[in-house]
């Protein structure tokens, strides 16, 4: 089979000799895998073959190694490494060989290569001689320069790929050593130098033990201080980049650097190319992150609260202040038109709000001279970087400090927001929507909205929703922190009352905005309209919310007529329905939260569900989320009622629960299955047989992403709860399920913050699972859980012991040892008085400042107790 011309077929502008060539490559791959990865090897290595064959074959042959989807990528592994020894030595020769190749895309290919076979193979210590080999090229003394680049790329994608613990320190040592070497100026051209500086970059996380060596640890301080004074930019800007790397994972050792680096940044913000400056600007962020997560939550590494702040915001603040304010008035022309822009200024701007939560109430006195010097003055420059100065350090100082600033300046605020600059209006109602996000809590008693000012504020905003899209996008967000503020304000709630009207109908005039695509100013208006009924004083506002509802049911109606004609009209179809299925959700859930304005739902829910069962069906094969969360909630208005919505809603619940492409849809539908349960009760048995067959085959699916897999537990413990002892044909293939993920819980790395999220929520569902089963039990035939008891309070023990016990974790394996006493009764007696546990468990409990487990605890020790007794 000739490799070259299927591969440059494979390129052809012909679709028929495109997809020809395709197909036969696949079925070289699938015929004779090892051969298929070796011709490409072999054609990557040709300095004689096309570049356009020898390109594709690189990108062929790392595709073959990696893929982003964690299950594929386990099976590409497993495919090479059943790939016999010396077919993979001449493919990883050929590799190595190749980053000599004149060419320097095969050389770039190659080093990439190289790294997803040392990803597999390093880790299980095969292919040990690599970094010998790759190290042997850097000291050749007359090697020819491309080598060096291509290797040294070669050796930062490969520190990329592994982890700190797959090389002896010996190999560090020697890899830092070439890598320092290869930034020499001296010594090596600029592809060399920004290739080592690259490589330096992916080689950090490896060098822990050469930062503790002081020595050490100044001359590679040296040389990276050293290489961002070079005369090419790139090479600064990846010397920066290793800058904000240290930054973080080096921070304890950085205090004899300090003054260099301030120097060095502050001269590159004033100075340099922007590329360079953003990331001067971001070392000073990175500080600041790891001063806040300090004083939060103490050093999280060591696990010390009294880890050591070195204060180097604190000590350089009268410095660093001045400077990042000056890059405030570097904005671009048409900055606010586009959220995607990072710049200068936008930059400068987010470092000094992280400046003010890192010191709090010292930045105020240095940032208001330059607000009040600035706001005044012609040029709108100078009034923009004044507003966002002042809208960027509202995080951090104390309220005492802010109140009288901001109460002084929110008239002046208001009236800027008749700017003649659109900038100006832009940051000005960002920085109105900080102040009532931050400084307006009635329920915590503050606010700087008083009865006398909520009018004129309301009056300013209902005007300024009317401006340019991307202005009126940031009005919407004041409202909404507006609004929000008045949730559970007791009294205070009532002042809002009196402007709903008005501002729902705005909002709904703003969401039919024919620019409204422009900067999602729709689903903005949308947004803020679910959070003004979300938080409004439902005793006071059931008469507009009442009168919303039909509005919103046609509107949702119209978009079913919509004329689809191109994929274009299809997608502003979904994302329209999709904030108005979200409004319908909030307007069910907030009128059936009182017995007096539930009945408004009962009486539209046929026309409501008629509604959204029209929207699925306008999707041929996919299930819309939003419409399914407001199903979920009509469900819990509804009750046993909803029964006769079943028939017709069934296939669409099936259609979700299959959907794996979509995995939140899948994981939304199984929340509304349990939803739909607990509303039923026992009429949900005649659909229990398919949703259990499809939430098992969902467990067992390889395919599914994990993250839906935890609320399938909590889902069966909803069904068993509904539907009693029907549940018993279930009860071994559930239990059987939960105890596999019990272990799987049990053998998860909890160093990976990810994996340990995931650990806490499959543990919390398990133990929500174990519960619904044991309560739906307990009247009839409480005994059949009773072979599964011991293995339940093995699993509370084991998250009992762990050192970092996630609070709702907790709280879950509380209950439900709660639960079993209560269900099984006398028959645990034995079973508590071996594990005797609980005794710790339930004293740490009691003993917590939250009032919610406490209680649970109680309730919990109270079962117990009637047990040991009985």
């Amino acid at each position: 089979m000739d490799i070259t011309s299927i591969l440059l077929s494979a390129q052809s502008a012909e679709s028929a000799v495109r997809n020809e060539a395709e197909s036969n490559l696949r079925q070289f791959q699938e015929h004779n895998l090892p051969h298929f990865l070796l011709s490409l090897s072999v054609e990557l290595a040709n300095n004689e073959k096309p570049i356009e064959s020898r390109r594709l074959a690189g990108i062929v042959l790392k595709n073959s190694l990696d893929a982003k989807d964690a299950v594929r990528k386990e099976h590409l592994v497993q495919r090479w490494m059943s790939i016999e020894i010396s077919i993979k030595s001449q493919i990883k020769d050929l590799l190595l060989r190749t980053l000599g190749s004149s060419a320097q895309e095969a050389r770039h290919t190659s080093a990439q290569v190289i790294a997803k076979v040392a990803s597999i193979e390093i880790p299980r210590k095969q292919w040990p001689e690599l970094i010998g080999s790759l190290l042997n090229n850097m000291t050749q003394q007359d090697g020819p320069a491309a080598l060096k680049q291509a290797t040294l790329e070669s050796l930062g994608y490969v520190c990329e790929e592994i982890s700190d613990q797959d090389l002896v320190q010996d190999e560090v040592n020697s890899v830092l050593t070439a890598v320092v070497q290869g930034m020499n100026l001296a010594q090596h051209g600029p592809e060399v130098r920004l290739a080592a500086t690259k490589a330096l970059y992916n080689a950090l996380d490896f060098a822990q033990t050469n930062f503790e060596n002081e020595m050490e640890r100044n001359y590679i301080m040296k040389v990276i201080c050293e290489t961002a004074l070079s005369k090419e930019q790139e090479i600064r800007q990846a010397a920066f980049e290793c800058l904000v790397s240290i930054a973080s994972t080096y921070y304890t050792v950085l205090g004899p650097y300090m003054q260099t680096l301030f120097q060095l940044t502050s001269n590159a913000v004033k100075g340099d190319e922007e590329t360079v400056a953003l990331q001067a600007i971001e070392f000073w962020s990175s500080i600041c992150d790891e001063e806040i997560e300090i004083q939060e939550y103490g050093n999280p590494e060591s696990g010390d609260s009294e880890a050591v702040n070195s204060h180097f915001i604190e000590k350089a603040l009268s410095s660093l202040v001045p400077m990042l304010l000056e890059t405030l008035l570097k904005q671009d022309e048409d900055q606010d038109q586009d959220d995607g822009i990072w710049n200068i200024s936008m930059a400068g701007g987010t470092c000094l709000g992280l400046v003010a939560r890192t010191v709090g109430d010292a930045v105020v006195s240095l940032v208001m001279p330059f607000v009040e010097a600035n706001i005044v003055k012609p040029d709108w420059r100078c009034r923009e970087a004044a507003t966002y100065a002042f809208g960027s350090i509202l995080e951090g100082p104390s309220i005492e400090k802010l109140s009288p600033l901001v109460n002084a300046g929110l008239d002046f605020l208001l009236n800027a927001m008749k700017d003649g600059n659109n900038h100006v209006k832009d940051t000005t109602a960002w920085t109105l929507s900080r102040i009532f996000e931050l400084l307006h809590c009635p329920a915590n008693g503050f606010s700087v909205i008083s009865p006398e000012n909520l009018h004129r504020i309301v009056a300013v905003l209902l005007e300024s929703i009317n401006d340019a899209p991307h202005v009126a996008e940031k009005v919407c967000g004041a409202i909404y922190y507006l609004a929000q503020g008045y949730e559970d304000a007791g009294a205070s709630s009532s002042l809002l009352t009196p402007c709903l009207p008005g501002i729902i109908s705005q909002l709904l005039k703003t969401a039919e905005r024919t620019d409204g695509n422009d900067s999602k100013l729709r689903s903005a208006a949308y947004e803020t309209l679910n959070e003004v009924i979300r938080s409004s004083n439902i005793v006071e506002t059931s008469q507009v919310i009442m009168e919303l509802l039909p509005v919103i049911m046609g509107k949702l109606g119209q978009t079913l007529d919509l004329q689809i004609v191109s994929s274009d009209d299809r997608e502003k179809q979904g994302d329209l329905q999709a904030s108005l299925c979200g409004v319908l959700q909030v307007i069910i859930q907030k009128l059936s939260s009182t017995d007096e304005t539930k009945s408004i739902i009962l009486q539209a829910a046929d026309a409501i569900m008629i509604l959204f069962l029209r929207v699925f069906a306008c999707r041929s094969s996919t299930v819309h989320e939003e419409a399914m969360l407001a199903i979920g909630a009509l469900a819990y208005a509804s009750g046993t009622e909803f029964g006769k919505y079943m028939p017709e809603l069934y296939k669409y619940l099936e259609m979700g629960l299959q959907n794996f492409e979509e995995y939140q849809v899948c994981s939304i539908t199984i929340g509304v299955v349990g939803d739909i349960s607990r509303a039923m009760d026992g009429q949900v048995l005649p659909y229990c047989d398919g949703i259990m067959t499809h939430l098992i085959r969902n467990l067992q699916s390889l395919e599914l992403h994990r993250s839906v897999k935890p609320p399938i537990f909590s889902c069966f413990g909803d069904i068993a709860l509904a539907i009693g002892e029907q549940f018993l044909k279930y009860i071994d293939s559930s239990i059987t399920m939960m105890q596999s993920a019990a272990q799987i819980c049990a053998r998860l790395d909890n160093s990976d913050e990810e994996l340990m999220e995931y650990g806490n929520q499959l543990k919390r569902s398990i133990f929500e699972s174990y519960s619904g089963i044991l309560q739906g039990f307990k009247d009839s035939k409480p005994e059949v859980m009773l072979p599964h008891a011991g293995h339940l309070l093995q699993f509370i023990e084991l998250v009992f012991r762990e050192s970092q016990r996630d609070e709702t974790v907790t709280k879950a394996a509380v209950a439900v040892m709660g639960d079993l006493a209560d269900a099984l009764g006398s028959n645990t007696k034995i079973l508590f008085r071996d594990n005797g546990f609980y005794v710790d468990f339930l004293g740490e409990c009691l003993k917590s400042d939250d009032e919610q487990l406490k209680e649970t605890a109680n309730w919990t020790q109270v079962m117990i107790a009637r047990v040991m007794v009985s």
